[in-house]
């Protein structure tokens, strides 16, 4: 996971983050997260950014892993349609989050699910909100990767205000209640409600400033896209969200991707098509064509006697895969296009080839069908 805040991350596999496999049992997946929390549990990490982050990231497999749809989603397609890019992710989640959804594996009844494994009572650190933006990307600066300048409106702590300890929660940011029961006292740990776990109330507010002692401010962010990005993918940029009021780590900025649509090339996973017409007499004859593709013009050879729906490959010319896994190929559907208007002239010419032997269909073991260019083509 990277920590620095102006670096963009991108998404680990979620069993290399729980150290299992694919064919690991539910009740394995949820021993070795409990193994992960506790390793780089904040409490046990005290102001370690690395800790917290890798803490969210296994909670954030342990969402996907521990649901046995979402988990088949994943295996199926991987972060791109497991559910990361809506609903839960770990960015948008604070801590108090994490511990209220999974507290149930450590076998706690209440309030801070991890205060039984070091000690509890501590005010955590508080952050601030998300900001969530869309950034519009054409084909070819999704093949590439691409770094954008954009500008974005954020809640920071404005000067001149100040803060007062919160009586209720005396600094802390959480109030424990204790309630008498026949089994003995049972102790819970909730947000405090008058500070909302901030440990302080505003003081002093100047004009224009909100109740929680923010302003808005526009920032210009530098912001660094990965080749290899697909249309609704989120990535997250740490520390680039909202301040958080009276002090505390700021929330993250969200960047949704829209992937504009390209006039000659579409996109099939990491994988470009191109559909090109060609003529009857190019397709009989033979001819060279400049095709388009990421890269610029390219110059292809089409073989005499080529057929209607024949697949080129231009190898290592599509998208670079997001996950290092290779570049994906550009594909050229060719299409013989036939006149549906002739001259007197044209059609005379064509009459007198008719009936030739050489012009009649004799389909070989090299002219594929349907079916098996489709197979090749998935291949």
């Amino acid at each position: 996971m990277v920590t620095n805040p102006s670096i963009m991350s991108t998404k680990r596999d979620y069993y290399e983050i729980l150290e299992v496999t694919k064919s690991s049992t539910p009740e394995e997946i949820k021993k070795a997260y409990r193994k992960v929390a506790i390793q780089f549990h904040p409490d046990k990490n005290p102001d370690n950014k690395e800790a917290e982050e890798k803490f969210k990231e296994a909670a954030e497999a342990y969402e996907v892993l521990s649901n046995p749809e979402r988990r088949a989603q994943y295996d199926r397609f991987g972060h791109a349609r497991s559910g990361g890019n809506g609903g839960f992710s770990s960015h948008d989640m604070n801590m108090e989050d994490i511990f209220s959804q999974f507290g149930d594996i450590f076998g706690s009844s209440g309030g801070n699910p991890f205060d039984s494994f070091f000690g509890g009572g501590r005010s955590r650190q508080r952050k601030g909100s998300n900001l969530r933006i869309k950034l519009k990307l054409t084909l070819l600066e999704i093949a590439n990767g691409t770094e954008k300048k954009i500008k974005v409106n954020r809640l920071i702590r404005a000067e001149g205000v100040t803060f007062k300890t919160c009586t209720t929660c005396q600094g802390n940011g959480q109030v424990r209640k204790v309630v008498n029961t026949m089994l003995g006292q049972m102790v819970s740990t909730t947000t405090c409600p008058a500070c909302n776990g901030a440990g302080q109330l505003i003081d002093k507010r100047p004009s224009g400033v909100d109740s929680s002692g923010l302003v808005s401010k526009e920032d210009l962010i530098n912001v660094k896209v990965p080749a290899g990005v697909s249309d609704g993918m989120q990535l997250s940029m740490s520390g680039k969200g909202n301040e958080a009021p009276g002090g505390g780590v700021p929330g993250d900025l969200l960047i949704l991707i829209e992937e504009q649509e390209d006039k000659d090339l579409k996109r099939d996973g990491n994988n470009l098509i191109y559909d090109l017409h060609v003529s009857f007499i190019d397709a009989v004859l033979g001819t060279s064509i400049e095709v388009p593709s990421i890269g610029g013009k390219v110059r292809i050879k089409i073989e005499p006697g080529t057929q209607s729906g024949k697949i080129l490959r231009l190898r290592g010319k599509g998208v670079k895969d997001i996950n290092g896994y290779g570049t994906g190929d550009q594909l050229i559907y060719v299409n013989v296009w036939i006149p549906k208007k002739l001259s007197g002239e044209e059609k005379a010419n064509l009459e007198n080839l008719r009936h030739s032997a050489n012009f009649q269909p004799q389909p070989d073991a090299d002219d594929k069908g349907f079916f098996e260019r489709m197979k090749e083509y998935f291949g």
